[in-house]
């Protein structure tokens, strides 16, 4: 089917929608066909003035008027497009019915969700169907989780073949959260019993193929690697990594994963883990999930000064056969600038690349994998043998 756009982003109204259009802007190939989606074409309107500001190229940028409770609307935008690219969220409340669309019209989607909940129930409902049209349902496609999966898939590959494998991970990040994200978090942390179930529910009928792949949930400690205190992070960056070792031999017959977050010292340790806790109590009750939302505006994000501040460093420990190597992966503000960048660049490899993995749900690193990080390389995300 000949579709008219290449890419639409849907969301582009809001913080890290409206980054990822900066950066296509900027950074699309000539002759790329894209479209700015969203509920409100007023502001839709001001994204595409903003970009003009910088881009005078834009001025023409189409704009499509599409509503998650209007399904005619989201049906017309899937295939209208090649690959679409969701910036909506919480997208356990907001994301199915355009994974639906997409699923059904055979187009590729994108987006930048770090829920598990929400995959796993994307898999369930609409992984078969988007078998069968050939739609790529790639989710987690920001700083959730390129730097891990792209950072497994890079350090495995300096690893020997076809022997039992083993990657640590060590995650240093600094930056600060927009209101969607943190509305994002509450979502999650007020959802565990549900996103358990779901996890479950998922794991009764997906392949698990021969192959033994398992992740260890580790316990806080002091790492030397790492120069600091580390804590397993169970988000759902471990979650991808680990489908991807399933599904991609190059993994070994055996592979072992764990996950951390850096702390640096024990008393930052402790308040982590503490204010993380406090959190997730809070969030077990409507009231508390009310209240928590109203400390942060869904379309409010870090300042552009702030974001030049932040970074992420994401250092690997990979052994196989009696060998070691140590790789990082590492960039600058990474919930947002560099978010945005990789869901942009994520979408442009889809579109142009010559992608020839077939439909369904599938990871960044078994869909996109090298080609991505070249990619991402070329763009100044830095991936290193140290």
């Amino acid at each position: 089917m000949e579709r008219g756009y290449d890419i639409v982003l849907f969301g582009a109204t809001g913080f890290a929608g409206g980054l990822t259009a900066e950066y296509l802007a900027a950074h699309g190939p000539e002759g790329l066909r894209w479209a700015l989606a969203g509920r409100s074409p007023a502001k839709l309107a001001g994204v595409r003035d903003r970009l003009v500001g910088v881009h005078p190229t834009c001025a023409e940028l189409p704009l499509i008027a599409a509503d998650v409770s209007d399904g005619a609307s989201l049906k017309e935008l899937a295939e209208a497009a090649r690959v679409v690219v969701s910036t909506v969220g919480p997208y356990v409340r907001y994301g199915e019915p355009l994974v639906a669309a997409c699923a059904a019209a055979g187009t590729d989607y994108i987006d930048l969700t770090g829920e598990p909940e929400f995959v796993d129930t994307m898999f369930l409902r609409h992984h078969e169907q988007a078998v069968a049209t050939g739609s790529r349902l790639i989710h987690s496609c920001g700083f959730d989780s390129l730097p891990y999966d792209l950072g497994v898939l890079f350090t495995v590959g300096q690893l020997p073949e076809g022997v039992p494998l083993s990657v640590s991970c060590y995650a240093r990040v600094g930056g600060a959260m927009s209101g969607g994200t943190w509305h994002s978090t509450v979502e999650i942390l007020g959802r565990l019993r549900s996103g358990r179930r779901a996890a479950r529910e998922r794991r009764a009928v997906e392949p698990r193929g021969e192959r033994v792949v398992h992740g260890i949930a580790g316990r806080p400690h002091y790492e030397d690697l790492a120069n600091g205190w580390v804590v397993p992070a169970p988000t759902i960056d471990p979650q991808n990594v680990l489908r991807s070792a399933r599904a991609l031999e190059r993994y070994g017959p055996e592979f072992t994963y764990s996950h951390y977050l850096v702390t640096g010292s024990l008393p930052a340790t402790v308040a982590l883990v503490a204010t993380v806790g406090g959190i997730a109590a809070v969030a077990q009750v409507r009231e508390g999930r009310n209240l928590l939302r109203r400390l942060r505006t869904p379309g409010e994000g870090p300042s552009a000064e702030k974001r030049a501040r932040s970074f992420f460093r994401v250092r690997f420990v990979g052994e196989g056969r009696g060998e070691r190597v140590i790789t990082e992966v590492s960039g600058g503000d990474p919930g947002y600038t560099e978010t945005a960048k990789m869901l942009a660049e994520s979408a442009l490899c889809l579109a142009f690349d010559g992608i020839t993995v077939g439909g369904g749900q599938v990871t960044p690193a078994v869909a996109l994998g090298e080609s991505l990080i070249e990619r991402l390389v070329r763009a100044g995300i830095q991936f290193v043998v140290i």
